[in-house]
């Protein structure tokens, strides 16, 4: 798994706690530093994360023909911006893609695209992968409802989705709290984010299984 950050630059520590209960389920998760600040929002980066999952997956003991892609806030954006606009990623597209707590009504890091957009205009041209969808419903940065439009739309088009709803907030559903101080999410042991964060690293966990039982079915 490939998981990408949100919008502060060079966070991938932000997302260590719902990381390392993914692979606590045996997971390989990679997760990259990137810059959305770059003159080119971070595509390039992203980008380049992709290359380098692809091309050493295998020495972490994983499949780089199944690799799921995911992300939150701003990375889920990037994430299922890329599933839905493979061009982006020179045609390449993941197995399955989670997105966490993220907003698909605007341009993506990677593809310069609306995700809803690109769902809309060509996503019946698209072999249809699995999206997991994963939300805090107390989230104030971005709404619920954000989600809720894109799985609509997915389902209108037959694509495999799923939505899990978690009663927390933006960064509780990754094992977090904001800390205003520190100016950044930081590990917490409050009641609803750890109960969010194990909902949300099971979700990451069952993409991934989901994954690995289509390959088998193929193979």
């Amino acid at each position: 798994m490939l998981l990408w950050h949100g919008r502060g630059p060079d966070e991938r520590d932000v997302l260590a706690p719902v990381a390392r209960a993914a692979a606590a389920k045996g997971v390989i998760v990679l997760v990259p530093d990137w810059r959305p600040d770059a003159p080119d929002r971070g595509g390039t980066q992203l980008n380049e994360s992709v290359a380098f999952a692809r091309r050493n997956l295998a020495g972490f003991g994983g499949d780089p023909g199944r690799i799921v892609l995911a992300g939150w806030s701003l990375g889920a954006k990037a994430a299922v911006g890329a599933a839905l606009n493979p061009a982006a990623l020179g045609d390449w597209r993941p197995q399955a893609v989670v997105g966490i707590a993220g907003a698909y009504g605007s341009a993506a890091p990677v593809t310069g695209t609306a995700p809803i957009d690109d769902l809309r205009l060509g996503g019946n041209r698209l072999p249809p992968l699995p999206v997991w969808l994963v939300h805090g419903t107390e989230d104030p940065i971005v709404d619920v409802g954000r989600s809720r439009e894109l799985r609509t739309a997915l389902e209108e088009r037959g694509w495999p989705v799923t939505l899990d709803e978690v009663a927390t907030d933006h960064a509780g559903v990754i094992m977090t709290e904001f800390v205003p101080e520190r100016g950044r999410c930081l590990p917490s042991t409050a009641a609803h984010v750890v109960e969010a964060g194990a909902r949300t690293a099971d979700v990451l966990a069952r993409a991934a299984k989901t994954t690995a039982q289509h390959t088998s079915r193929r193979a």
